[in-house]
C-alpha cells in the first residue's frame, strides 16, 4: 500500500469514527419535550357601580379546591365522573392560588369596605371570606363545548365567631373554540360574573351584621 493510500484509508477510518460517536451521543440525548401553554386567570374588573358603604375590614382567606381540582393541569370531561387534563396546556398556577388576589380586588373594586386584606395579615378584620372551587371544568359531552364553574362562599363573623351567610355560586360558559384556550377564555368570562355576584353576596350579608 502506498503512502497516499494509507492516508486516504486513515482519513476515512477517522471519519466513520467520528460519525459513528455523533450518532451514540445524539442517541444517548433525551427526547425533546415540548413545554406546555402557560394560562392564567384574568378576569375583566367588576363594571362600575353604585353600592352601599361598609365601615369593617375584609378578610380574604386562601381558598381551597376539591380533590381533582387541586392541581395546575386544565381539566376537561367527557364523561359523567371522568376527569382528564389537556397535556399540552396548564394554569401557571393553581386556580385556587390565583383565585385568592382576584377575590381581594374584586372587593376592593366595590368601594364598600373600609379595607380589604389577605392572610396573613396583621390588620385586625370583623369579617372573613372563605371560598372553595368545586369545580372548573371543560365540558366536551356537548357541543360547543362549555365551562362549568362552581364556586362555595362563606362569611365569617370574627368578632362575633358565627357564620353571617353561606351560598354556592354556579356559573356556565360556552366555549368559542374546542380547545384550552377557548376553554381558559370562557373560564375568564364566567369567573368575572362570579366575583361579581360574589362580592353583591358579601355586601348585603355584612349590612346585618
Amino acid at each position: 500500500m502506498t503512502e497516499h493510500a494509507f492516508r486516504c484509508n486513515c482519513r476515512r477510518f477517522a471519519c466513520a469514527l467520528a460519525a459513528v460517536g455523533l450518532g451514540a451521543c445524539t442517541a444517548l440525548q433525551p427526547p425533546r419535550v415540548e413545554t406546555p401553554n402557560q394560562h392564567v386567570l384574568a378576569p375583566a374588573p367588576l363594571p362600575k357601580a353604585a353600592r352601599p358603604q361598609r365601615d369593617i375590614v375584609v378578610e380574604v382567606a386562601a381558598p381551597h379546591a376539591w380533590p381533582g381540582f387541586d392541581t395546575r393541569e386544565i381539566v376537561y370531561v367527557r364523561e359523567p365522573y371522568e376527569l382528564d387534563y389537556f397535556a399540552a396546556s396548564r394554569w401557571a398556577d393553581t386556580p385556587a392560588r390565583m383565585l385568592g388576589p382576584l377575590l381581594a380586588r374584586a372587593l376592593e373594586e366595590t368601594g364598600s369596605f373600609r379595607a380589604v386584606v389577605a392572610l396573613p395579615s396583621t390588620v385586625p378584620a370583623d369579617v372573613r371570606v372563605d371560598t372553595e372551587i368545586q369545580r372548573l371544568q371543560q365540558n366536551f359531552a356537548a357541543m360547543p363545548s362549555r365551562v362549568e364553574l362552581t364556586l362555595r362562599v362563606q362569611l365569617t363573623d370574627l368578632r362575633g365567631r358565627r357564620v353571617l351567610a353561606t351560598r354556592v355560586f354556579e356559573e356556565v360558559e360556552a366555549s368559542a373554540t374546542e380547545d384550552a384556550a377557548g376553554g381558559v377564555a370562557a373560564a375568564n368570562v364566567a369567573l368575572q360574573r362570579a366575583l361579581a355576584a360574589i362580592a353583591d353576596f358579601c355586601i348585603a350579608a355584612t349590612g346585618s351584621r
